[in-house]
């Protein structure tokens, strides 16, 4: 096509192009730019993604992706990770916020920190140990990665229920109606299906027309008398907590008539299914206390108190908690809780939720006595092993036994095990716990300190009682409180 010339400047001048080469134009123009914006939308989410708390904001402190010490979580060496820094890293997380790339500067210091240098800096006061910004770094990165993976585990799960469900549920409508039943009843059983969660009609194995299902239970069904609702039990953050536990299902549920009422004569002592016992042990009394001596007076504060009960015919049952929601909670060593459940008897496993009481006005120092006391009564002339081990994010980190032999009072046999001493570990924590600025704070910690008392027949080594206690700090005027679960596995 001829060129113009304009003030001595050669300029061409196109026509636009017309009918189908118009529009293929148009359509090249727009597709372009489409796929312009979404490799910066692409890139953009890269360039923005990492830990939910943050860990992303490392560019600020100089940090890449970490360094080669941290090498994972499951991979970590006992030295670099060991429980009392990962419970002081945890602490830490809790009380410095994400703060991206800005500083902080400490008034008492008049130095400049990012939050990673200012979680090594607690760690460092806390432990004596020292640990880099690089490695806070890449600890975050690796506890982000493995909460993305729990997270996408758990939609993968979710999905597979919702399939076997709907398959399960054609299964139970299909027996329903081959069965002779009048229209109403088939009608409330239809109801009652329609009412259940995927992984409750997945659990149920077949329909029973006579017994009914019961209400779904939560984790944590309802909060004790005088705390703050309901809480969030099982997070690794105070900012951000795990997803959902799913609640337990139902018992599986069969075909078959109810059996007969058990004769009056041997019937269950009114204690089986309400209190913490098993068939040949039951435990009387529970608390765990700091004492001082002053003026010829005993002062005395309860952290933690399980008191005598005398439970009657006409009171619930104890509520049922599935025991792998609480399995990663524990040491899975020989002899931990999973170990434990599988050999039995599983009528023997019991979860306590404790509200701890921390408000004591005792001064700490020298003359306060720390100590445990528990009370229980049994079947059989025996001799118990007592052992308590305490967890920090599932790992075992002290373990005490005790021996006690029995006595006879009023018929039965009696075991007490009266102030027996806290060890160091626990009187640490206690302190540490205590100095926490913010009872936020003194959850988060909680949430990933566990207690697994177990008691045994020293002869046998059968178990007659295994104790799961979990915490949370009260916040009732009435000082401590508990709630009692029996563990399950449906």
């Amino acid at each position: 096509m001829p060129a113009r010339v304009l003030s001595g400047r050669s300029s061409v001048k196109y026509r636009r192009p017309r009918g189908l080469l118009h529009f293929l134009w148009v359509y090249g123009f727009i597709t372009t730019r489409v796929l312009w914006l979404q490799a910066v939308i692409i890139a953009s989410e890269w360039s923005c993604r990492g830990s939910p708390d943050g860990a992303q904001e490392d560019g600020g402190d100089g940090e890449g992706a970490g360094d080669g010490a941290d090498r994972g979580l499951d991979g970590d060496p006992e030295g670099v990770w060991s429980p009392d820094i990962e419970q002081s890293f945890h602490e830490a997380l809790a009380i410095y916020p994400p703060c991206g790339r800005r500083k902080i500067i400490l008034s008492d210091e008049g130095k400049m920190y990012g939050r990673n240098e200012l979680i090594a800096r607690y760690i460092k006061l806390r432990t004596g140990k020292t640990r880099t910004r690089k490695q806070v770094s890449s600890h975050i990165q690796v506890l982000a990665r493995k909460r993305v993976r729990e997270y996408q585990t758990s939609i993968k799960v979710s999905s597979h229920l919702q399939v076997l469900a709907k398959r399960k549920s054609r299964e139970i409508q299909s027996k329903l109606k081959a069965m002779n039943l009048d229209q109403v009843s088939k009608d409330k059983a239809l109801q009652t299906v329609a009412n259940l969660s995927s992984a409750q009609i997945v659990s149920a194995s077949v329909m029973k027309p006579q017994t009914p299902f019961p209400p779904p239970v939560r984790f944590w069904p309802s909060p004790m008398p005088g705390q703050p609702g309901q809480s969030q039990d099982i997070k690794p953050f105070a900012q951000s907590p795990y997803t959902t536990l799913p609640a337990p299902v139902p018992a599986p549920i069969s075909y078959e008539p109810l059996p007969p009422p058990r004769p009056a004569a041997i019937a269950a002592p009114v204690w089986q299914d309400r209190t913490i016992a098993s068939a040949k042990l039951r435990l009387l009394e529970y608390s765990a206390f700091m004492e001082i001596q002053r003026d010829r007076e005993m002062y005395k504060h309860l952290f933690v108190l399980i008191g005598p009960s005398n439970p009657g015919y006409s009171d619930p049952v104890l509520e049922s908690i599935d025991v792998r929601q609480i399995y990663d909670k524990f040491s899975e060593k020989k002899g931990g809780l999973k170990e434990l459940y599988e050999k039995g008897p599983r009528n023997a496993f019991f979860l306590v939720k404790f509200w701890a009481d921390l408000s004591s006005d005792i001064e700490e120092g020298s003359g306060v006595f720390y100590g445990v006391s528990s009370q229980y009564s049994g079947t059989e002339n025996i001799t118990i092993s007592v052992s308590t081990k305490v967890c920090s994010f599932g790992k075992q980190v002290v373990e005490k036994v005790e021996t006690e032999y029995a006595h006879m009072e009023g018929g039965k046999y009696v075991f007490r095990i009266n102030r027996s001493p806290m060890c160091e570990y626990m009187i640490n924590f206690i302190h540490k716990l205590k100095h926490l600025p913010e009872k936020y704070m003194m959850n988060s910690v909680l949430e990933n300190f566990t207690i697994l008392q177990v008691v045994s027949n020293r002869e046998t080594q059968e178990t007659l009682l295994c104790i799961a206690f979990v915490f949370e700090v009260s916040t009732s005027e009435h000082g401590a409180q508990y709630h009692v679960y029996r563990l399950v596995n449906d």
